[in-house]
């Protein structure tokens, strides 16, 4: 099922109709808040109505509750549309619980149904007039959450609870103290009824009648608790969790203030004792600071500052009467007051230490911590301003400046922000939008961008423009700058909306970096930013950001992109770009940190190479733009650059040496001045120091090296055009030849593909030669056998010489592919087919075989472009089923590899390829109309096409060698070779032979010739997995007759005894179905040899195993085995 969309055989009928009805379930949400009724209506009173039904039936009852709630799921953004449904769904569910007849299972199972209810809107009229609280169990918390809730409404009855007791209670617990007591009992539970008891205690306690009794001693007792549990325990951070919510959510939220302060200051004590911000719970430190912040809004008056600056009125006439008057000035407006408020208040001290908790709540290391507490609003917002700004110090962790962000933002659209203090907190905000602090392997600090991006918007929103005039030019160029270049998506997309239009030319910046266009890192970097950088305002600031911040970043992804925006921006502004960029770029590729050397190098060779070819565009001189200084540095910054250090450190920089040299070599004008030899020793060191680099920069460092080497020999090694010096061809192709015999892999790989990459010119003369030199990398030795990338390598540099030097069939073997080294390039390929390699990386020789597969291809078209007539009927009779045995494999990603060449060249006409064996049958077995759909990567899709190629005579022998491999199990080098009396010496033999083994366990017509193979296989050896595959093979054998027979039932007895014990398992079970299976023993004895073999422990000791195998010989026939060792 996960390669094809069709049901299983056996699957249920309906499973094609869950799927679509899924797959409209996902397209409503998809469409959002775009539903126009309750549709399910009716499914809805049919699923509730048959709750009793299917209370016996769990299965049934959960696909109810299921169901039921992926129906409301899809109404959380519309749940206006249920209202006039919830009447008729309400009745049906409370008339379960209502019913005393109902049992207990059922109106627990519709309190279910009601709690996913309230998820969707909330209930105000469930009444249950059955006493449920008290006997409820841990499994039921749906039930006691909806019954709290249902509490809690009846709280809000307008008349005093007094009169519900009556004049005499006879010594009767009051209802005011009953509820309470439910309360506070469920206020330390460990499930949801901690939330409802919560809300229950908020509207039963701010209660006036109730207030005025029971407050205090509410107080008193949670205060008593707080004191007497710890955060450290699991119990006590449960305790704490209810309290907190009580606290937080009834007396100093929903409470008037006259009634909450007096007891304001002695909760702030006790608050204070309990050290929640130390706790390692991020609801606790939550809750505090949320409990701190009502204290605060409890010690202060509410009062409108006077000196609050207000943007506008809060009436829309007003403001339309006030831009149709005269433009308001600048500055402050004072909101209309109280008449008590003219006067100052009297701050409590309490105040100080409630600022104190909100500076280091602004802190915390949760998000959520800090984001409760700069968006609860309001409390000590006036005080807290003047202090915001200590959080914004580098010694500060990432979270303070997140928090100060976020409170500044608070402050700004809370007006609490005078416009005096902008010139203070614009400049800590431009250093919030490039905040990031690297971490190990990582860096913090894009939340405190996105922040950053959030002040800006509110900013904008909460300022008059002329207020924020004298900052537009420095906050519109950061948000541009971190709409572009910032590493985070969200960060790009914050910026993006944070953009004003009245910025200048902001319209058309935001049309150019929206939300879309922004979503793409490349495309920001290399795309809009030279859009942008258009408009003057903002091309020297996004070059000074690259340079600054982005050339010496951790990420190595960064600094190429940002190497490569330097370099479309030095068209923006090359004069800025030579004069004072290039100069700085120099001086830090000294730097002692690597990231900004590698950085700094590769910024240099993409500025020097835009500003040439910027000069040459021009028809101007070079020194136009660059100075004699600028040149110099750039000609000795190979000298800068030490390759060893760098990789034993990093191993991620030398790609910014091998780049260096690529544009230093693209410069004409240093062609007769630059230093070749330490231009050339750099890229030698390089290659040379690859086993020095970690995996994932290998390949990257190859190919900025070898792309180097080419450049270099293009401009520097020519004698006359098109011809190469022959000293220095003699002396570089004989030294990188003799590094193809280095004992290290990756020096051997470097150097190959060094070779594969040298210009045409330079190979004349040399070609033959070099070609022996790869050829000889490419075959497997005893000493080098592990090299799997080095003979990849290598046959990716013959592929691509061929591709350099071309084809002539009358040429010189020395200069191009011709009739005499075309066999021999065709056989180096097709043998590197057999490379079966394994290592602890699995097959590694499938690598190889790729590179082989894709050398052939290109061969081949290369020749049947050119000179078809190369192409000799064997060879291509070889190469067509060697990539048919490549299509039956079973590695997914090398057999469609393999398909998909086959194809190709059964499939080219230009002309076609020739000798092409059963061309006519090929096409109509694969027709080019229909191949292209095909996944060879699936095998239920591959098998059944490769498999018709088994009718088709010049390819069914490898078809069948390829579908082996894939029946076996593990992939295999010639089974051939194994099966026609040549085994194979070496360590590859012992894995190679075992697929083999596996697949001819079924019918085979050689018996004999088949045992005698499957024994010398097995001999000695210690292989589990082949000697198990071999004990099936052996069992399948025991069906002939005769001698088979015969050998076979005494080497199955001799594995019975084997020193393995899960060997001795094996055989014994396999021959205990061998006897089932096949009439092997006669009918008076086969009771007996089956209890032999079901009742005795083959895994016990050797003494006692090798008596019970002789009595099985005995039963069997099988001559005495007593003499053997085993």
């Amino acid at each position: 099922m996960a390669l094809s969309e069709e049901p299983a055989p056996g699957a249920p009928a309906d499973a094609a109709e869950d799927r679509a009805e899924d797959a409209a379930e996902d397209a409503a949400l998809a469409r959002g808040a775009a539903l126009e009724s309750f549709g399910e209506s009716a499914e809805t009173r049919e699923l509730l109505g048959r709750l009793p039904a299917v209370l016996g039936d769990r299965a049934a009852r959960e696909g109810a509750l299921e169901r039921f709630r992926v129906i409301m799921d899809k109404y959380q953004e519309q749940p206006h549309l249920l209202d006039p449904h919830l009447e008729w769904m309400l009745n049906l569910l409370l008339g379960f619980a209502r019913d005393k007849t109902s049992p207990a299972e059922l109106v627990h199972l519709a309190f279910k149904f009601l709690y996913i209810i309230t998820k969707v809107i909330f209930v105000s009229h469930c009444v249950v007039d059955r006493p449920f609280l008290p006997v409820l169990g841990p499994k039921t918390w749906e039930t006691r959450y909806m019954l709290l809730l249902w509490l809690s409404m009846t709280c809000l009855v307008p008349f005093d609870f007094s009169r519900l007791d009556g004049h005499h209670r006879c010594g009767r617990v009051s209802t005011m103290d009953r509820i309470l007591q439910i309360a506070e009992s469920y206020l330390v539970v460990s499930d949801k009824a901690r939330d409802a008891a919560a809300v229950l205690v908020s509207k039963f306690v701010t209660r006036p009648d109730v207030g005025r009794e029971k407050m205090a001693g509410l107080l008193d007792r949670s205060l008593c608790t707080l004191a007497r549990c710890s955060f450290r325990t699991i119990e006590g951070v449960i305790t704490m969790d209810g309290t907190l919510q009580a606290l937080v959510g009834t007396i100093f939220k929903h409470g008037k203030r006259e009634d909450c302060l007096p007891h304001a200051a002695t909760v702030l004590q006790r608050l204070d004792a309990c050290r929640l911000p130390e706790s390692n719970q991020t609801l606790l430190r939550k809750l505090g600071v949320k409990l701190v912040q009502r204290l605060g809004l409890t010690f202060l008056r509410p009062r409108v500052a006077k000196w609050r600056y207000r943007r506008g009125c809060r009436s829309l006439a007003a403001n339309l009467q006030l831009c149709a008057q005269s433009p308001r000035e600048p500055g402050t407006q004072a909101e209309t007051l109280d008449s008590d408020s003219d006067g100052e208040d009297d701050v409590p001290e309490e105040v100080e230490s409630v600022i104190g908790q909100l500076l280091v709540g602004l802190k915390d290391k949760d998000t959520i911590v800090r984001w409760s507490l700069s968006a609860g609003g309001g409390c000590g917002l006036r005080a807290l301003g003047s202090q915001a700004l200590s959080a914004f110090s580098f010694q500060e962790t990432d979270g303070a400046w997140h928090g100060g962000c976020l409170a500044l933002a608070e402050l700004g659209r809370r007006g609490l922000l005078l416009p005096s203090r902008l010139s203070d907190v614009v400049p800590v905000i431009l250093k919030a939008l490039t905040y990031e602090e690297k971490r190990g392997a990582c860096s913090v600090g894009a939340n405190v961008r996105d922040a950053a991006c959030y002040v800006c918007w509110a900013f904008a929103r909460a300022y008059e423009p002329q207020e924020l005039r004298p900052f537009v030019a420095a906050i519109s160029s950061a948000l541009v700058v971190t709409a572009v270049f910032d590493r985070d998506v969200n960060c790009r997309r914050a910026a993006s909306v944070s953009l004003p239009g009245a910025f200048p030319h902001g319209i058309d910046v935001l049309t150019a970096a929206d939300y879309f266009a922004v979503g793409n890192r490349a495309n920001c970097f290399l795309v809009v930013s030279m859009f942008i950088a258009g408009f003057p305002e903002y091309t020297q600031p996004m070059i000074e950001h690259l340079v600054a911040m982005k050339i010496n970043h951790w990420d190595g992804v960064i600094r190429e992109l940002s190497a490569k925006a330097l370099r479309n921006l030095a068209q923006r502004a090359p004069e800025h770009s030579a004069r004072d960029v290039l100069p700085r770029l120099l001086s830090l590729t000294q730097s002692p940190d690597l990231h900004t050397r590698h950085g700094a190098v590769l910024a240099c060779a993409e500025v020097a190479r835009s500003l040439c070819a910027l000069a040459e565009q021009q028809g101007r001189p070079t020194s136009d733009f660059l100075d004699e200084k600028v040149v110099q540095g750039l000609k000795q910054i190979h000298q800068q650059v030490s390759v060893e250090p760098v990789l034993a450190a990093g191993g991620t920089h030398a790609g910014g040496a091998g780049l260096c040299c690529l544009s230093a070599a693209s410069c004409p004008w240093w062609q007769t001045a630059v230093s070749t030899g330490a231009w050339q020793q750099l890229v030698d060191d390089t290659l040379r120091s690859l086993p020095l680099v970690s995996s994932p920069s290998r390949q990257q460092i190859k190919d900025a090296a070898v792309s180097a080497l080419a450049a270099l020999c293009d401009a520097y090694y020519t004698r006359e055009p098109g011809e190469a010096d022959p000293a220095v061809q003699e002396e570089l192709i004989s030294r990188y030849l003799a590094q193809l015999q280095s004992p290290e892999e990756m020096t051997r790989c470097g150097f190959a593909l060094a070779l594969g990459a040298l210009p045409r010119f330079f190979l004349k003369g040399q070609l033959q030669r070099v070609l022996d030199g790869l050829r000889a990398v490419t075959r497997i030795s005893p000493e080098d056998a592990g090299f799997a990338e080095s003979r990849r390598d290598a046959l990716k540099a013959i592929t691509r010489i061929c591709q350099t030097v071309g084809v002539r069939a009358e040429g010189a073997p020395d200069e191009v592919v011709c009739r005499e080294n075309v066999p021999q390039i065709y056989c180096t390929m097709l043998d590197c087919l057999s490379d079966y390699t394994t290592d602890s990386r699995g097959d590694v020789g499938a690598w190889v075989r790729e590179a082989a597969v894709t050398g052939l291809r290109d061969l081949t078209l290369l020749l049947g472009r050119g000179e078809p007539e190369l192409i000799e009927a064997p060879v291509c009779e070889r190469v067509m089923c060697c990539l048919a045995q490549q299509a039956s494999e079973k590695i997914d990603r090398f057999r469609a590899h393999a398909a998909r060449v086959f194809l190709a060249l059964l499939h080219f006409d230009g002309p076609a390829i020739p000798h092409v064996p059963h061309r006519q049958e090929l096409e109509r077995l694969f027709p080019r109309s229909t191949v292209a759909s095909v996944n060879w990567a699936a095998p239920s899709q591959a098998f059944p096409r490769v498999a018709q190629l088994l009718g088709l005579p010049a390819y069914r022998y490898h078809v069948l060698l390829g579908l082996a491999v894939s029946v076996g199990g593990l992939t295999e080098s010639t089974v051939s070779g194994r099966f026609c009396g040549h085994p194979r010496e070496g360590a590859l033999g012992c894995v190679v032979s075992v697929p083999p083994l596996k697949t001819l366990h079924l019918r085979h017509p050689f018996c004999v010739k088949l045992l005698a193979l499957c024994k010398e296989e097995t001999r000695k050896s210690k292989d589990v997995q082949k000697l198990r595959a071999s004990v099936a093979v052996f069992c399948g054998l025991a069906q002939f007759p005769g001698d088979v027979r015969r050998r076979v039932l005494l080497q199955l007895c001799l594995l019975l005894c084997h020193p393995f014990p899960v060997i001795r398992k094996s055989t014994a079970s396999q021959v205990y179905e061998m006897v089932l299976t096949y009439e092997v023993v006669a009918a008076d004895v086969l009771d007996e040899v089956m209890a032999v073999l079901s009742d005795t422990a083959w895994d016990a000791e050797l003494p006692v195993v090798r008596a019970q195998r002789n009595r099985l010989c005995d039963l069997l026939g099988v001559p005495d085995l007593s003499w053997s060792p085993r």
